[in-house]
C-alpha cells in the first residue's frame, strides 16, 4: 500500500512538472509576446503568435475573425490609438491551464487600462478563452476568444486569477 502511495505521489509531481515545461513554453512563445506586441501597437508582431488558421471572435462585438480579417482589424486599432496619442497596457491573469505535448487550452481574465492623450486612465476586464496547438515546434493560438460578459468581470475577479509565471 505505501508503494502504491508513493507511486502515485510520483506520478503527480512529474505531471506538474511536466505541465509546468508546458506553461513555461506557452509564456515565452505566445503570452509575452503577445503582451509586449499589444501593447506596442505592433499588430504584425502580435498576429505572429497566431496560426494562419486562427479563429478569433470578440463575443461582445458578434463577430468572427479570420487571420487576415484579424491583422486588418488590429492594425486599424492601432493606428487609430497612436494617431489619438493613447497608450495601453495588457495584462492577463489565469483561471485554467490545460496542456498536453501539442495542445492547450488557456482561460483567464485580462486587464487592458488606456491612458488617452489628456491622461485619463480606464481599465476593461475581461474574460479570455484560447486553444493553441504547436506549429512546426512552436506555440500558436488557434481560437482567441473574449468577452467583457456585460461588463461584469471586475479588478476583483482579475485579482483573484492566477498571474502569468
Amino acid at each position: 500500500m505505501k508503494q502504491f502511495i508513493l507511486s502515485s505521489i510520483l506520478i503527480l509531481l512529474s505531471a506538474e512538472s511536466f505541465s509546468q515545461d508546458y506553461k513555461k513554453e506557452i509564456n515565452d512563445q505566445v503570452w509575452k509576446p503577445f503582451i509586449q506586441t499589444f501593447n506596442n501597437f505592433d499588430a504584425v508582431g502580435f498576429l505572429s503568435v497566431h496560426s494562419k488558421d486562427v479563429v478569433r471572435s470578440s463575443r461582445d462585438s458578434k463577430e468572427i475573425l479570420n487571420w487576415d480579417e484579424y491583422l486588418k482589424q488590429q492594425k486599424a486599432g492601432d493606428q487609430q490609438s497612436m494617431k489619438s496619442g493613447s497608450k495601453r497596457t495588457l495584462e492577463l491573469r489565469f483561471t485554467e491551464r490545460i496542456a498536453n505535448n501539442n495542445q492547450a487550452i488557456e482561460v483567464g481574465i485580462y486587464k487592458t487600462t488606456s491612458i488617452n492623450s489628456k491622461g485619463e486612465i480606464r481599465s476593461f476586464y475581461g474574460r479570455f478563452h484560447v486553444v493553441l496547438r504547436k506549429e512546426n515546434n512552436t506555440w500558436k493560438i488557434l481560437v482567441d476568444t473574449d468577452s467583457s460578459e456585460g461588463n461584469t468581470i471586475s479588478e476583483n475577479e482579475y485579482l483573484s486569477a492566477h498571474p502569468l509565471e
